[in-house]
Formats: C-alpha cells, structure tokens, sequence
C-alpha cells in the first residue's frame, strides 16, 4: 500500500485569488486542518508584514504533526524573514514559487529563461543552508518547454531542494496525459527518485482527483488539494476517490476520515463567503451590478460612470464622450461595456506613434501560439516574435518585445458588429500605465487583427502623453 501525503494548499490559495481571510477564521482553518490530519498545512507568502509573521508565531504551537509550509517567491529578501518566522513550527519548510512557462515567467517575475534558473538556483541554496526543509513548485510546468522544465528542476535539486512540485496550473491535462508527464519526466530526471515529487492539479477540466491518483501511480508520493476554491481540486473529492479506490488502486493517506466531510464543511462554510466576495472585487466596477444609463442623465453624471470604468478624462474629452453618448442613447439603453467602447472610440484620440502594418499568427491545439508583429514608428518598420498562451497573447507579446516594456492588461473585449460568417470584429483594449488607464479600440473582420489593432490604439494614447 502506497502513502499519499495530502499538502492543503487553502490558506495559501485564498490570498493568490484575493479571498480575504480574517485572523481568527485563518487560525480556525489551521485547527480544522490538523484534526482532519492533512500531512502539510500551505500558508502564503509573508506580503502583509508583522500580521503574516505573527499569524505563523500563533499557528507554530497549535500543529505538532502537521507541516507548517510557507510559501516563498523568488525573492531573496523574503527567504530570511520566512525562515524566522516559521522556525517555531514543530515541521517547518518554505516553498519556493517558481514560474517556468513562458507566460509566467514574463507577466509574473518578468525575467527571461537563464535569469530564472539563476534566481531558482540562488533563492533554493539560500533556504536549504538554513536548515529548514525545502520545496521549489514549478508553476505552470505543464505548459512549459520541456528542456527548460528539466534544466529548472535539475537545478533546484543542485542547489538542495527535497521536495520537488510539478503545477498543472492552466488544468489542461487528462489523466492519461498527466501519467506520461510524470512519468517522463522522472526518466529525463533520475535524480527525482530520490527525493518526495508532489503535484498541484487545476481541476479547469473537472478531472483533478483522476489526475492526481494517475500522478501517484505514476511515481508522485504528494498531492496538494484546497478547499471551496474554484478551480482547484477539492479535498473531499481526493478523499472521496481515495474512500471508494484506494484500496483497490493500493493507495491510502493519513486523512481523518470518519470527521473528514464535517470538518471540510466547517472549513468550505469560511471560505465560500469570502470567495463570492472577491469575485466580485475583481470584476472592474463598472461591470459589478448591471448599472443603466438613459438619455435623462447629463454630463456630470456620464463623468462620474467614466471614473467608475477608471478613465481620467479631460473637460474636451468627456465632452466628446458625453456628445456621443447623447447621440447613441436615442437609438438603445446603454449599460458599462457601450460606454467603455464610446471612451475607447472618441476619448484622447491623438497621433499615432505605431501604426500597424502586418501580422503572421501560428497557432493550433498541438502547438505554441507564436507571432510576428510588424508595426511603423515614424515610418520605419519595427517588429517583434513571440509566444504565448493563445494568438492573442502571443500577439500581444509581440508588440511588448518592440517595446521593451510591459503594460497591465486590464481588460480586453471582442465582440461581433455585423452578422455571418464575414462579421466584423471590433476589439477593446485597456491597458494600465503608471497607474492610468488608456483604452484603444480597433475594428476588422480578423478577430486578432481588431485585438492587435485596439492594443496599438492605447498604446498611441500613453506614447502621446509619455511625450508631451
């Protein structure tokens, strides 16, 4: 009979997603958590200062055969204080985050590939000559190239990494797939054998437990689960697979199982209110209700619906806005998304720095996205390659390595402005610089081409404010 550790990644997964737990209600989590005698307690990275630490001084008494693990980015400055902080812990460890997928690495630590695995190589070696246990998760992994994956993991194991975590952060993986993953990569990397090789399952499919019990017979001894998040592979669900197969399957867990569904529905009974809550926060506030504009309102009440979308307008512009607004409302009611169109239409509309001259996109359900991006600057040709998660991104991308700098998407739209199969796109996009807003839209019957087109409009918007 096999032993699967059970790593309960909630605290930890809460504060990625904005779910805001309370103090008491994280202490309660923790207690919960222990009589259900889940092998690892994840705790999240020490962000809110002296509150993160002292939540860990707090919890270090209360677990005894838990492991209290907190995770760490890969930043040097944070490994020291987390060591202190949870060296109280009966079993204490720190869990490195490191992004390997091109996307991750570029949008969350914004370094390129050797970058990464010298910060990979420096934050490991500096956690492991503390004493204390030591986990790199290799965010994304299943989604990254694969020679990199395996120098990535090859180096933390260099540096003195014991526990070794392969994400399926985007759940894209069947199980099958998910088998031949781990098992392939424990030939590409003998080493792994000798160390606990965990898994972190999305569960974007509804196939999480399927994935996780194909991962353990594959060779991994540590599944990581959550409670009441979405997207994730529920606790009850592993235990209820593990209840039903795992005598069958020879595989067993040290899960409380006579408490495990009351105490899982004490711990989901805390966090689904605080999920629904953070839903909401991080829908724009201009798509939180569904507010209604009508011919009746005047300008300043358009000027307080535009500062709820996030735009800074000038008198001109707003006038502009609210003149088009007059003109639109006569034929529809208008909610936030036509406004933010209207703003993206009309406001700050200024000369071109880029125009956009050709795009060539490659892409496909058994390949990288990639493209090749073209744009005039002051009539020289400027041109950026790229890939990513999809044409859009890789696009998007595109256009970022011509510039040499990243912008916060903050939003972006398609929609269909004529029918059939020739229907006209039209594209919005926000992004965030410097903490403004700017919207640009763009129309074409390329669904890319409006996209791209709307990337280059804002990005006209904040060259032409940048310079003047």
């Amino acid at each position: 009979m096999k032993k699967a550790a059970v790593a309960d990644a909630t605290l930890r997964v809460c504060e990625s997603t904005g779910c805001t737990l309370g103090f008491k209600e994280k202490i309660e989590i923790v207690k919960q958590l222990d009589r259900l005698c889940v092998d690892v307690i994840e705790t999240a990275p020490l962000l809110n200062g002296k509150s993160d630490i002292l939540f860990l001084h707090t919890i270090a008494p209360l677990t005894k055969k838990c492991t209290i693990s907190c995770a760490v980015p890969l930043d040097d400055a944070l490994v020291e204080l987390s060591c202190k902080a949870i060296g109280k812990a009966a079993k204490p460890r720190l869990n490195i985050i490191a992004p390997v997928s091109a996307v991750q690495m570029e949008y969350h630590c914004h370094k390129k590939p050797d970058a990464v695995l010298e910060k990979i190589a420096a934050v490991t070696a500096k956690v492991r000559a503390t004493g204390v246990e030591t986990e790199v998760s290799f965010a994304d992994a299943t989604r990254a190239e694969r020679d990199f994956l395996i120098s990535a993991v090859k180096t933390a194991i260099t540096a003195g990494a014991q526990i070794i975590t392969i994400c399926d952060s985007a759940g894209v993986m069947l199980p099958g797939e998910m088998f031949e993953f781990i098992s392939g990569l424990r030939k590409d990397v003998p080493e792994l054998d000798e160390l606990v090789l965990s898994v972190e399952c999305a569960d974007e499919l509804h196939l999480a437990p399927a994935c996780a019990i194909t991962c353990i017979r594959a060779g991994a001894s540590q599944i990581k689960t959550a409670i009441g998040i979405p997207g994730r592979l529920e606790l009850q669900a592993l235990a209820d697979v593990l209840k039903v197969k795992g005598d069958a399957l020879g595989i067993s867990s040290a899960l409380n199982r006579t408490a495990c569904s009351s105490i899982i529905g004490n711990i989901a009974n805390i966090i689904n209110g605080k999920v629904l809550i953070a839903a909401e926060k991080k829908l724009p506030e201009s798509h939180q209700g569904d507010w209604k504009l009508s011919g009746s309102d005047d300008m300043a009440a358009i000027g307080e619906a535009v500062k709820k979308l996030g735009y800074e307008l000038s008198a001109e512009d707003l006038a502009n806005v609210y003149n088009e607004f007059q003109r639109i409302v006569q034929k529809k009611e208008l909610g936030a998304k036509d406004l933010d169109a209207i703003v993206a239409t009309v406001a700050m509309q200024v000369p071109p720095t880029y125009t956009l001259k050709s795009f060539v996109i490659n892409s496909g359900n058994v390949i990288t996205s990639m493209a090749h991006v073209v744009l005039l600057k002051n009539g020289e040709e400027v041109q950026g390659f790229s890939m990513g998660d999809g044409p859009i991104d890789a696009a998007f991308l595109s256009i970022e390595n011509i510039l040499g700098r990243h912008f916060e998407l903050d939003d972006f739209q398609i929609t269909a402005v004529t029918e059939g199969r020739e229907a006209v796109g039209s594209g919005i996009v926000r992004l965030r610089s410097n903490g403004k807003l700017y919207s640009g839209k763009g129309i074409s019957t390329d669904v890319i081409g409006a996209g791209i087109r709307a990337y280059v409009d804002a990005l006209n918007k904040i060259c032409y404010e940048e310079n003047n």
